[in-house]
């Protein structure tokens, strides 16, 4: 007889536990998605924030800047990480389907870097000498300072910010065919630290195991690398916002979020991670 006491007492305990748990407001979840230079940054910011904010999960993945944009688009993420502004036909999407052109946030800043192997013995490049050899113009490091050798090109892939941005502002025109593509900027890295003849670039974060090389603007000017002091004052000449965007302006936890980012705890973050605070 106590063993049935003690039999339905247990039962009724884990009935009470199982009525409790489903009664239990479920995670609010945020989406995140884009670009593949900001991705490190974003799982920095959405692990922190969890740890403080139990009843959030901040599920980030990266694909590129033009692949966030086509998530935000089609309604299945909240927001979209892009290492370039929004073009205009994207904006008409936006406004077509949800009435918005969207809502832009300028999160961070980025210097984008030129990735040298370490034993190349060029130092420094002019912007019009990096677009004359990511467009093949240039084809041989003796003619920019280096060793007779054919340069090797490495890039991003053509869905990434990184790429639009450094061809519109850089290489102003179409890229080598002789360009090799690769699916973020830790692959490029990567490989021009095992190419002796390499070059390529990509966010400043990411630059481990290569040499950074200095960039002025033109034959005249000083030549910098891209560091928090040469980008705040406007010195180091390939600058770029990194931004979130959303189809709306935000609210809820959204919004809490968003605003965590922007606080001064959100943009220690990023001087941690290796890129430069837009406050």
């Amino acid at each position: 007889m106590k063993n049935s006491k003690k039999l339905v007492l247990m039962a009724s305990l884990v009935l009470v536990a199982v009525i409790g748990f489903a009664f239990m407001p479920a995670p609010k979840k945020i989406t995140v998605k884009g670009s593949d230079t900001m991705v490190i940054l974003a799982q920095k910011w959405a692990e922190i924030y969890m740890k403080s904010n139990s009843d959030v999960i901040v599920q980030v993945t990266g694909g590129g800047s033009g692949t966030g944009i086509s998530a935000l688009i089609n309604g299945s993420t909240d927001i979209c990480n892009s290492s370039r502004p929004l073009k205009s036909s994207e904006m008409d999407k936006l406004k077509e389907r949800y009435g918005s052109l969207g809502v832009e946030i300028p999160c961070a800043k980025d210097g984008i870097t030129i990735f040298l192997n370490e034993g190349n013995p060029v130092t420094e490049l002019s912007i019009k000498q990096l677009g004359d050899v990511f467009s093949g113009k240039i084809r041989n490091w003796k003619d920019i300072g280096g060793v007779d050798a054919e340069i090797k090109l490495y890039g991003r892939e053509n869905s990434s910010g990184t790429y639009v941005f450094f061809q519109e502002k850089v290489v102003k025109g179409d890229y080598s065919p002789s360009c090799q593509t690769l699916p973020g900027t830790a692959a490029v890295v990567n490989a021009v630290s095992k190419d002796k003849y390499g070059i390529g670039y990509g966010g400043a974060a990411y630059a481990t195991g290569v040499k950074h090389c200095k960039v002025k603007k033109d034959d005249k000017s000083q030549a910098f690398l891209a560091t928090a002091e040469t980008i705040a004052k406007g010195e180091y000449p390939i600058t770029r916002y990194l931004y979130m965007y959303m189809r709306n302006r935000p609210t809820g936890d959204i919004k809490k979020y968003v605003d965590w980012i922007l606080s001064a705890d959100g943009q220690k973050v990023v001087n941690e991670i290796g890129y430069f605070p837009v406050k």
